[in-house]
This record gives C-alpha cells, structure tokens and sequence, in this order.
C-alpha cells in the first residue's frame, strides 16, 4: 500500500464508501449532487461516477495504481465543476447556493489534484508539468483558498439557518455564527496570500470536522430519516477528509510561515 498521509487514507476511503453507497442507492451522491434531470444518460453516469468513486478509492491506497487513480479522479472532478458547477455562477451570480455548490465541489477538486501532484509520474510530470509537483500544489490550495470564501459568506446569507444549527448547549448561537463565518474568510485569505497558510488550512479543516461532529452526526444519531439531513452529513465528511488532504499538502512549511504559498 501507498499512504502519503493521514488525510489521504481518509479521502481514499471517503471515496470508496461513496461509491459502494451510489451503487447501492442507483443515484448521485452528495459529492456529484446535483445533475439536472433534463441531462442525456443521466442513469448512465449515475453508475460512472460510482463507479470512479469506488476504484478510484482503492486505487489512491496502492502503488501502483496510485498516479492512474488520482489523474482519472482529478480530471473527472475538475470536468464535473467545469459542466455542473461554474455555469450555476453565471446563470445565477447573486445566489448564495451557486457559490456555495462550485465551492463544495472545489474542495473535493482541490483534495484530489493535491494526490495527483504528489503521485504524478514521469509521463504526468513531462506532459502535464504544470498540474502537478509543486505547480500543482499550489494551484490546489488557490482552488481550496478561494472556496473558503463562499463557505465564510454562507454563514451571513443564511445567518437564522447557520445559528439553528449551532449545538443547544453551546451559549451564544449567534456569537458563534459570525465567529465561524470570519474565520473561513479569513482563512481563505491567508491561504491565497500565503500568510500563515499552513496553519489556516488546518484550522479550516478541523472547523469543517467540527461541524460534521458537532451538528451532523448528533442529528443523525438521534435518528433522522430526512434525505436532505443524511446528505448535508455526508457531503460535510467528505469536505473534511478533502480539507485535510489539503492541509498535509503543507507539511513542509512552517506553521507560521509568511508569504509561502
């Protein structure tokens, strides 16, 4: 087996399960939510996408197959931004759900290209020297920085449904919204600035895990049957295991570091 880190066994079994849990449901999950209906063999890529989901995820935990996994994944992904994600940005430019949506996808898009530099092969790096090695890296933390300014402004757009979210025995519901809010903006821009990156990739990590620990899985174990509650919690993991992939990315400098991108 080939683990780079922490985050990429994570990711990788992410993506496994996501896939076992589309060939099971026959339907997009979270992570390719939503295609229109109106899209041609829209059941025919209900089953592709599970299926990359599935032997991608093995794929990235081995050697040899590792640089193929991560280069069909990252190309899929970038592919499925560029069709299903972005033009929502141009259709409806003022709507909070266009950005947050292309955003949600340009973690996952982010996490996965971080792989692909990382386990790039000599062919990758000769005919695809600028996505990959540190080209690549830094173009996936732009792709995640920029991200984390949707999801800041999210907490302000919908600031009644970000405060009913916080937990019941915490104090101070709306203290803790715009708390949260400035400080995925303000980790956007520490990344895109390189002022402090690595440390503001991590915190943005573990505040993405706190919230999947924090409202998802409590709501869940209480026992929800509501789709839409199921989806946010997965969606939310898998925006996790993405964020940390892309904070290992910054291993190699320090946490306080200034003007390193």
């Amino acid at each position: 087996m080939r683990i780079r880190s922490v985050g990429h066994a994570l990711f990788a079994g992410t993506m496994v399960v996501l896939g076992i849990l589309g060939l099971f449901k026959g339907d997009f999950t979270p992570v390719w939510a939503p295609v229109p209906k109106g899209v041609p063999a829209r059941e025919l890529l209900v089953w592709l996408c599970a299926c990359v989901s599935l032997a991608s995820g093995i794929g990235l935990l081995f050697r040899r197959s590792a640089a193929i996994a991560a280069r069909a994944l990252f190309a899929l992904l970038l592919l499925w931004w560029l069709l299903f994600r972005l033009p929502d940005i141009f259709r409806a430019p003022a709507s909070q759900d266009s950005w947050s949506g292309a955003a949600e996808t340009a973690v996952i898009v982010a996490a996965v290209w971080v792989l692909y530099a990382w386990f790039a092969t000599e062919w990758d790096r000769r005919h695809l020297g600028f996505a990959t090695g540190g080209h690549g890296q830094r173009g996936a933390r732009v792709f995640y920085g920029l991200a984390q300014i949707p999801f800041g402004l999210a907490h302000f757009t919908y600031l009644n449904e970000t405060v009913s979210l916080v937990p019941a025995w915490l104090p101070a519901h709306l203290f803790w919204a715009y708390f949260f809010g400035c400080t995925f903006l303000a980790a956007g821009v520490a990344i895109l600035i390189g002022v402090y990156a690595r440390l503001a990739a991590a915190l943005s990590a573990v505040q993405l895990g706190l919230f999947t620990f924090l409202v998802w899985v409590p709501i869940l174990a209480a026992g929800s049957k509501s789709a839409f509650q199921w989806s946010e919690a997965i969606l939310s993991w898998a925006l996790t295991s993405g964020a940390w992939v892309v904070a290992d990315s910054y291993r190699d400098l320090p946490w306080l570091a200034v003007n390193r991108r």
